[in-house]
């Protein structure tokens, strides 16, 4: 097919089907045209083919049919973009070879590195000086070309009248996990983006960690040797024409009108709770007040900014401590899939900078860039990390910032940047020894440093203890499942809930009614007055850090019926899981009260209060005895107090490790 036939064919098709979106898009201020491939198949397919197979001389004639229309003076040029390319155009970036340069195809990736757009120049016209000719030339190539000879006979030395400038940007495109086999390693791409693919709006959805489809036109990109010449070998890179980004935030997600009203029906239901409980995780058995509390994860509070500039997270960070096999990374991955924007990472294969975020050198600029980790790409979503027990101190430490503050700063290699982390927390991890030791308080056998621990709004732990009626019950059900594993006892559909929760977390943002916070801080003042003691340090049952997730929770409740206000019903809803979580990690198992320093300092008052007892009794007995004390002495005399002997070695071994004593010869000590 010629030209010119190809001209005709694309302003009919035009005229037919485009019209319309083509004049709007000129109002619009848009220089774009997005032409579905299959309307082009349908309409023609020989033009369809020649497409495929010419990409670039048939694009340049579908963009010379749109001039031939009656556009307005001040367009110039409308890009023409395509999308929906035939299954058989859609390629891995593995499978892309030698045969395929110079044609259209269609890509999928993560987007791993990302350029900042740079002018570039695609014309440029010089004049002779002798003559005063003047010559266009067209810059194709990557490097600049200037004219050879002028027809007057000069050779060299033209003047630079002026030149052609469009926005361009280059992007690393990564193979997704999932279409990965075995040991496969995930191979990279270049992207070349120019013109409106480079446009402010364009540039937000191509943010490194985005997943993307891409349509471009392969290209073959020559080397060149250190020694000047060229390379026998070629780079490839895309040239792309359309892309559009998969990935789903919060806030990008358009619901109808017919949605809405399905959301608000399920919202306005007296049993809206038990139903959501019920969709969670149907693959799961049991857990309803694990599940309850995921429900409220995924809702979240209000995000609140002060006049001061000080801000209060609204997200709800959750903790599952249990025995292995008890379906906690079941409950993450289904987290992952149902939140909107969900990344799943595990234990030892997380590092500190695949959670925050890396420097690493930028393929195109030659500079330095940054690499986002999975914290800061789940921004505005829900990040699972499962095996946090698994993972190493330092890369634990990394955490903090952004489990609190929500931000992740960096300072590495002339980069320094803070990045934005609105993320919400869901781990899981073991116990100590692998499994619970129901003699041992839950407390002492979480193997997490305590600062970050505290973090964590819910603990929850997770036990699987021997009982023949709640094991027949969880028998019957797995079986069931595996009889038939498309029975989903779910009560709204994946799509909806997670549209329900999008609609929830952009429109609904509750305040607390004044009967709301009455119930709170009644329940907080009676916690505090209740870790009262007979002798010395009195235990702190609450903080202020529950005060502040019993509000987020409270608010995710209000949130779930869509209200605009908390109510005391939501109130009473985030202090039965809080309480919940209290009474069976923070118990003190010597006084029977809770006490939050056993899950936040991992020293509870009645150990403090001992090892405050031995003090004393070490100063008395160096009064009597002189510097070296026997530790007989000290556990006699300690006996005297009602303290038992091991509790006596535990707090000397806890002086020692503190610099208070010291030990100068076996079975004495010193004060230092």
């Amino acid at each position: 097919m010629d030209s010119m036939d190809q001209i005709k064919k694309f302003e009919e098709l035009i005229d037919l089907n485009y019209k319309a979106e083509l004049f709007d898009n000129i109002r619009k201020g848009k220089q774009t045209l997005v032409i579905d491939f299959s309307d082009i198949s349908k309409f023609d397919p020989e033009l369809a083919e020649e497409i495929l197979e010419m990409p670039d001389d048939s694009i340049k004639s579908a963009e010379i049919a749109i001039t031939h229309f009656d556009l307005p003076k001040d367009v110039k040029v409308i890009h023409i973009r395509i999308k929906n390319l035939p299954e058989s155009q859609v390629l891995k970036i593995s499978e892309i070879r030698a045969e395929h340069i110079n044609k259209l195809m269609m890509l999928d990736g993560i987007v791993r590195q990302k350029s900042d757009v740079r002018p570039q120049v695609t014309a440029a016209r010089f004049e002779c000086p002798a003559c005063g000719n003047i010559i266009s030339v067209l810059q194709l190539d990557t490097k600049f070309k200037e004219p050879t000879k002028c027809s007057c006979g000069r050779k060299g030395k033209f003047r630079l009248l002026s030149k052609e400038l469009v926005d361009a940007q280059g992007i690393v495109l990564e193979e997704p996990p999932e279409l990965l086999e075995g040991g496969e390693q995930p191979k990279r791409m270049n992207l070349f983006l120019k013109n409106d693919l480079a446009s402010p709006i364009s540039d937000k959805r191509s943010n490194p960690g985005s997943r993307i489809v891409v349509v471009g036109i392969l290209k073959e990109v020559p080397i060149i040797l250190r020694q000047g010449g060229q390379s026998t070998r070629y780079d490839l890179m895309i040239e792309v024409n359309y892309f559009e980004s998969l990935n789903e935030d919060f806030y990008d997600f358009v619901i109808s009108d017919e949605e809405v009203e399905q959301i608000k029906e399920i919202a306005n239901d007296p049993k809206c709770m038990r139903r959501l409980t019920k969709s969670i995780a149907p693959a799961v058995y049991g857990h309803e007040k694990i599940k309850e509390a995921l429900i409220l994860q995924l809702f979240g509070g209000v995000h609140k900014t002060k006049t001061s500039g000080n801000e209060t997270r609204g997200d709800i960070h959750v903790l599952l401590i249990g025995d292995p096999g008890s379906g906690k990374s079941q409950l993450l991955r289904r987290i992952s899939g149902v939140s909107p924007k969900g990344r799943f990472v595990s234990g030892k294969g997380a590092s500190a900078a695949g959670l925050t975020a890396s420097v690493v050198k930028d393929e195109f600029l030659k500079g330095w860039a940054l690499e986002a980790g999975a914290l800061v790409l789940a921004n505005n979503g829900v990040c699972c990390i499962d095996e946090m027990d698994k993972m190493t101190e330092e890369d634990r430490s990394a955490m903090h910032e952004a489990l609190e503050q929500q931000t992740v700063t960096i300072s590495k290699a002339n980069v320094q940047a803070t990045l934005l982390c609105k993320t919400t927390v869901l781990s899981a991890a073991n116990p100590k020894f692998g499994r619970f030791d129901p003699y041992e308080p839950i407390a002492k056998q979480i193997n997490l440093p305590n600062t970050l621990i505290n973090r964590f709004d819910l603990i929850f732990p997770v036990r699987d203890l021997p009982d023949v009626e709640k094991d027949a019950r969880l028998a019957e059900f797995i079986l069931r499942q595996q009889q038939s594993p498309n029975d989903d006892d779910a009560d709204i559909d994946t799509e909806l809930l997670k549209k329900y929760i999008a609609y929830a977390r952009k429109n609904i943002f509750p305040k607390l009614t004044d009967e709301a916070i009455k119930e709170i801080k009644e329940y907080f003042l009676k916690m505090r007055s209740s870790g009262g003691s007979d002798d010395g340090i009195q235990a702190i049952p609450i903080s202020a850090r529950q005060l502040e997730a019993l509000v987020r929770l409270a608010e995710a409740s209000a949130k779930i019926r869509l209200a605009d206000k908390v109510t005391k019903k939501d109130a009473k809803r985030g202090i039965e899981l809080v309480h919940y979580c209290l009474a069976q990690i923070g118990v003190d198992p010597e006084t029977g009260k809770i006490d939050i320093d056993r899950i936040t300092t991992g020293v509870t008052a009645s150990q403090r209060n001992k090892v405050h007892t031995i003090k004393n009794i070490i100063v008395e007995l160096e009064k009597k005895v002189g510097k070296t004390i026997m530790t007989t002495d000290i556990i006699e005399a300690a006996a005297e107090k009602g303290v038992e002997e091991s509790d006596v070695e535990e707090a000397i071994e806890k002086l020692k490790r503190s610099g208070d004593i010291f030990e100068p010869k076996s079975g004495f000590i010193s004060k230092l």
